[in-house]
């Protein structure tokens, strides 16, 4: 069963506002975050943030956060997508 990503509005703006090399880089994990899952430890970039929150680098300055609303249903949020020192964690 693959997994159903949303965004938070937030999120959606700021996505829109990434580097065209980041956006592309991100569609390919929340492509691999939808076939295998949220926790994507075979991206050198990633790691987990605490229970259900996790994180990857999409380049030295850009990164962008998830979360896992419902592991019965399969429904992740992408909650974050920006640069580095403005990141929730």
């Amino acid at each position: 069963m693959s997994w159903k990503i949303g965004f938070t509005k937030k999120a959606s703006k700021q996505v829109a506002r990434l580097p065209q090399k980041q956006r592309d880089f991100l569609e390919l994990l929340l492509i691999d975050i939808q076939v295998n899952g949220p926790v994507r430890t075979d991206w050198s970039n990633y790691s987990k943030l605490g229970p259900g929150e996790h994180h990857c680098h999409l380049s030295y300055r850009y990164v962008a956060c998830w979360k896992v609303i419902n592991d019965q249903i399969h429904i992740i949020e992408v909650y974050y997508a920006g640069t580095r020192e403005g990141a929730p964690y």
